[in-house]
């Protein structure tokens, strides 16, 4: 999980971790995992979390985030917590996170939330799933694009 305040790296540094990945895979270097899970390809997908709530109801698509051997959530805490669906309420995104553990899915994160307000947003649960699951980078460098807008 990559947090730090806006700006400051966390989506570029996913973005190269997802063309390393990739680029391994293309060198079928993870063929043992495909073999493994011959359903599921390794690749690394990024998707911004809003996309979650957007497949909540489409349960090829959701299961489909679900079972992906490796994802990569970027923006994490900008949705809301909850949706309502025909006056159900639904946590898509705790319940993908929820089955990716269960799975032991390759999960990787970004997020301006700290680690009190994950705790206040997805419960008491999904923190001590975060702890477990989860190796946390904390960006504490000032945002890039507050640098360049404050200094040109």
């Amino acid at each position: 999980m990559f947090c730090g305040s806006c700006g400051n790296g966390k989506t570029t540094l996913l973005y190269a971790l997802q063309s390393a990945v990739n680029f391994l895979n293309e060198r079928r270097h993870f063929k043992f995992i495909e073999d493994m899970y011959s359903t599921y390809r390794v690749g690394f997908q990024i998707i911004d979390v809003r996309y979650i709530l957007q497949v909540a109801n489409d349960d090829i698509k959701f299961k489909d985030l679900c079972n992906r051997n490796m994802l990569a959530i970027d923006d994490m805490g900008k949705e809301p917590a909850e949706i309502m669906n025909y006056g159900t309420v639904m946590n898509p995104v705790i319940d993908l996170l929820e089955q990716r553990y269960q799975r032991q899915a390759f999960t990787a994160i970004t997020t301006n939330l700290t680690a009190k307000e994950i705790k206040s947003k997805y419960g008491t649960r999904i923190s001590d799933r975060f702890k477990e699951m989860l190796e946390v980078i904390v960006f504490q460098d000032i945002g890039y694009r507050d640098y360049f807008c404050d200094n040109t």
